[in-house]
């Protein structure tokens, strides 16, 4: 058993806003570093530690997973393959690395041709979990909020940290019940994530980087490309529903009826609805998983929200809005390294076995409520198809629960509609209607664009959490070309109406569940006649 991480006294010393600054470990005894790392879709995050002013700290560091060969040189150059805690042999060539994340699969060879050294693959959510809960016992100041600007760091005993609601937002974004350490299950993710959001940046704003695509959305207005309630209904109309003229009712809804063209528009007014769209769309999911298992505390990881922010505002702002300020966004220091942070703490943990994804025969933990009908009203007569949810996709969608003729309430709504949909479709394709853009995507293939597990983790999958290869793990998360010449407008089309009806059908489904309603019926300018759309729709349902 190698040697473990004394974590008493950890402490960050240095001001918050730093990125990622070192975790100090003053009781721990100085050694040959440790290494562990979180090979993701898009970015390697590394954890090591290394020696400063006579005590041990925590480094970070992160590479595209394209550029491997440069973490390979860091590695080298930071001197991170002394003995590293686990060897089975005296040589190099025994040694190993603890690593998580679905990369540690597909580049295990190449560790071990350029390195010389072995992966110790350990399971991706076990991992994250693990990170989650050592930031949150063993570091002051780890977790803080973020609301109109001003950063606040809060104090949460240990005694009282569990159970609580972990939104990892990476490539994709995995939803977590934590109710102890080592205790969790995975309960729901959307595809659409980090990946989505800078898949769709690199077409429509020619950004290279992530970080690029964050700047430009701070000098943006979305604006210019968003509809709000006032612009749908007008003012009065808002008052008598008890609506805010400022709300967002359709990101990307003015696109539809305008008459510019993607060149037409400012990259950073592009980026900022972009932004607002998925941050808004990520917060609101969280709300309904976490009033669907009685939480109110919710923390946001995952390399995609980089301290920025505006992302964290956004979270914040959506989460208080939807739970008439009920519940409180928290987000963690080092959030994108939460993966790596529990694989580093593994070291030397006499429980590692029990981490190990290739030994891992947990049953998937995603459960449906119960049946839900997904029909037409014609399939039932006036005396018992009440009470029902009733979805009506325009350019935004609003649900209404009916309970009777004539006696309703408007439940929830949600800004990713048909209006976001048509307008990121003109956007990407030129298309000019809604008949055209479904044209173009029943002859599409989304998965020329989107990221699937099997890209991730290989074509087994994730089968601890019943992730076949083929789900989609995040929409546009292969894009990476900012030259729409490079992709077809079919499937650009294809993943497009992909990744927004299975939105619209997961968003349903806890909307029907939350209220307890068996029953869900679709309607709308942007789903009734539109077969491809209701199929979509039905199969999303299905699967949920």
């Amino acid at each position: 058993m190698g040697r473990r991480i004394d974590l008493s006294g950890a402490e960050i010393r240095a001001d918050h806003g730093d990125g990622s600054p070192p975790i100090f470990l003053p009781r721990q005894p100085a050694a040959s570093p440790l290494l562990a790392l979180d090979i993701g879709g898009t970015l390697i995050k590394l954890v090591y530690t290394a020696s400063c002013g006579g005590e041990e700290e925590l480094r970070f560091a992160k590479f595209e997973r394209r550029r491997l060969d440069d973490c390979f040189d860091f590695v080298r150059a930071q001197g991170l393959l002394g003995c590293n805690g686990t060897t089975t042999g005296s040589s190099k060539e025994n040694m190993t690395l603890k690593a998580t994340g679905g990369g540690s699969y597909k580049f295990g060879d190449d560790f071990r041709q350029k390195l010389g050294v072995s992966l110790d693959k350990l399971d991706e959510m076990d991992s994250v979990v693990s990170g989650a809960n050592f930031l949150l016992q063993n570091v002051p100041g780890a977790a803080f909020t973020h609301m109109s600007g001003k950063m606040n760091s809060i104090d949460i005993s240990p005694d009282n940290l569990f159970p609580y609601l972990l939104v990892n937002i990476g490539s994709g974004v995995s939803i977590l019940k934590v109710t102890g350490n080592g205790k969790f299950e995975r309960v729901t993710g959307t595809h659409i994530g980090g990946g989505t959001m800078f898949g769709l940046a690199k077409l429509l704003t020619g950004c290279k980087s992530y970080d690029e695509f964050l700047q430009l959305s701070q000098k943006g207005d979305n604006f210019v490309l968003d509809l709000v309630v006032k612009d749908i209904c007008g003012e009065l109309a808002c008052q008598k529903q008890g609506l805010s003229t400022s709300t967002l009712a359709s990101s990307f809804g003015k696109v539809i009826t305008s008459m510019k063209k993607l060149a037409d528009y400012k990259p950073e007014d592009l980026a900022s609805a972009l932004l607002s769209a998925f941050t808004y769309n990520i917060a609101q999911i969280s709300f309904l998983v976490a009033s669907l298992l009685g939480l109110r505390r919710v923390f946001f990881g995952g390399s995609y929200i980089r301290g920025h922010k505006s992302t964290m505002d956004n979270i914040s702002y959506a989460l208080n809005f939807w739970s008439e300020s009920q519940m409180q966004a928290s987000f963690l220091q080092h959030e994108g390294y939460l993966g790596a942070l529990g694989a580093l703490m593994s070291y030397g943990d006499p429980r590692d076995e029990n981490l190990n994804l290739e030994e891992s025969q947990e049953e998937n933990s995603h459960e449906a409520a119960g049946p839900t009908d997904v029909t037409s009203a014609d399939e039932h007569n006036d005396s018992n198809i009440f009470p029902y949810l009733l979805v009506n996709i325009g350019s935004g969608v609003s649900m209404i629960e009916v309970i009777g003729k004539g006696k309703f309430e408007r439940i929830i709504g949600s800004h990713l509609g048909g209006g976001t949909i048509l307008g990121l479709a003109r956007l990407l394709t030129g298309c000019s209607s809604y008949e055209e853009f479904l044209d173009l995507s029943r002859r599409g293939d989304n998965l020329a664009v989107d990221l699937t597990v099997g890209d991730i983790y290989g074509e087994r999958g994730y089968p601890k959490i019943g992730l076949p290869a083929s789900t989609t793990a995040a929409s546009f998360g292969k894009v990476n070309s900012g030259k729409l010449s490079e992709y077809k407008a079919e499937d650009l089309a294809a993943a497009l109406l992909n990744s927004f009806t299975y939105n619209i059908g997961q968003i349903a489904y806890f909307v029907a569940n939350l209220s307890g309603l068996k029953r869900i019926f679709f309607r709308g300018a942007y789903v009734c006649g539109h077969e491809k759309t209701m199929d979509k729709i039905s199969r999303s349902l299905k699967y949920w």
